[in-house]
């Protein structure tokens, strides 16, 4: 009788035991899958550079460690020299922090067409009559767009 007695108290310690490790290991695995952070959104209007900027950190996180060398990084080449500018355009920089949406027409109704980022250099084309709003192109692309005025300043 002593003995069905321990081996009833044995075997609910151990049942107590098994339900709680593997209650334990569930809750763990699901902390640690809510723990690591989702990979950066890309969007339509993105800087081509930063969408191969945070593909690259993609790859580099899902993919296992090579002994292969990285390929050298090389610096793109902008298109259009100083010399070539239009008549009456100039150079310029984005200030304003979050960046600019390009708009096809000089209206902040207008449809976006692009986005430029904090400090990336642009290429004055022209204003409108008012002088709110300019048409711009980025350095080193053929996309063009208007920008409210205040945003921009003139680079020598």
């Amino acid at each position: 009788m002593l003995s069905g007695l321990l081996k009833l108290i044995l075997g609910f310690v151990l049942a107590i035991a098994v339900l709680l490790g593997t209650g334990l290991t569930v809750a763990l695995y699901f902390v640690n899958r809510t723990a690591i952070p989702p990979t950066k959104p890309i969007f339509a209007n993105d800087n081509p550079s930063l969408k191969n900027q945070a593909a690259k950190e993609a790859n580099d996180k899902s993919a296992p460690t090579s002994t292969t060398e990285p390929e050298p990084e090389t610096s793109p080449t902008p298109t259009k020299s100083v010399e070539e500018l239009p008549p009456g355009a100039y150079q310029g920089r984005v200030t304003w922090s979050q960046g600019l949406s390009l708009r096809a027409e000089p209206s902040q109704e207008a449809q976006k067409v692009g986005g430029v980022t904090f400090n990336q250099k642009i290429i004055v084309l022209q204003e409108n009559p008012d002088k709110t709003w300019v048409k711009i192109r980025l350095e080193g692309s053929e996309q063009e767009g208007w920008v409210k005025v205040g945003n921009i300043e003139r680079v020598n």
